[in-house]
């Protein structure tokens, strides 16, 4: 007969709380203490960690995709920040025809993130998001705090036919007057994905112009150089013409 192990004390439990970042102790309804996740602002930015999100059907076809870098930005007294972090996320949602929807959540609620997808002929796009941020209050004295924002009847990163949407730059969605979403890069891929891979990419236009941009200066700058080169070549052929009929 095998002894069972002692259940950690209150002591045990606060020194892991103490160490394991984003976790703090909550009392339940019992006596007892248990470990509830909640996410710690930082009062700086950083470059959120880009991860890879497959949602699949109950048949083990995947229908969504999404590879993205999101951080949460809250607006209270001062801006605070928040980076998903793919290890804690929990991946559901569901597909159909013309609908699809993609959750990310975060332990015990603390967290969320929703893409709702629409298809229309052979066009899809995002068409609502959602989001919700239940912290550790931003001060010893403050209270808790959940914030929360969406947009809605928006038609967010379009892409045609078996195509998938990307994007390096910063895209920046007011979610409400408290509550910032930041995606930095983003890819994604609704409801057709040959053999579960992206498709040929469609850019956004913040890339677009910032690939086309500096090719058009250039070639502005370019021509000016030679518009100048060929002006003073005719100038000087024509005084050097003069000088000779003198």
């Amino acid at each position: 007969m095998t002894e069972r192990a002692p259940a950690p004390g209150p002591c045990l439990l606060l020194l892991l709380a103490t160490l394991v970042s984003g976790v703090h102790l909550q009392a339940n309804n019992s006596s007892e203490r248990a470990l509830v996740y909640r996410p710690v602002l930082q009062p700086s930015e950083s470059v959120p960690p880009t991860a890879t999100y497959t949602l699949r059907t109950p048949g083990g076809t995947a229908c969504i995709r999404a590879t993205l870098g999101a951080e949460f930005m809250v607006l209270d007294q001062k801006t605070w920040y928040f980076n998903l972090d793919q290890s804690r996320v929990r991946l559901s949602g569901y597909c159909g025809k013309s609908a699809a929807l993609l959750s990310l959540t975060l332990p015990d609620n603390a967290a969320s993130l929703l893409f709702y997808f629409t298809k229309e002929k052979k066009v899809f796009y995002v068409t609502k998001i959602t989001a919700h941020l239940s912290p550790l209050p931003i001060c010893k004295n403050c209270t808790k705090r959940t914030y929360t924002g969406l947009v809605d009847h928006e038609k967010l990163f379009v892409t045609k036919g078996v195509h998938s949407f990307r994007c390096n730059s910063e895209s920046l969605l007011h979610l409400s007057s408290e509550l910032r979403l930041k995606l930095v890069p983003l890819k994604m891929q609704a409801f057709t994905l040959v053999k579960g891979q992206y498709g040929k990419e469609v850019e956004c236009w913040a890339d677009y112009n910032k690939r086309v941009i500096p090719i058009i200066i250039g070639a502005a700058v370019v021509g000016l150089l030679l518009i100048a080169l060929i002006t003073y070549l005719v100038i000087r052929d024509r005084r050097r013409t003069e000088y000779e009929s003198l």
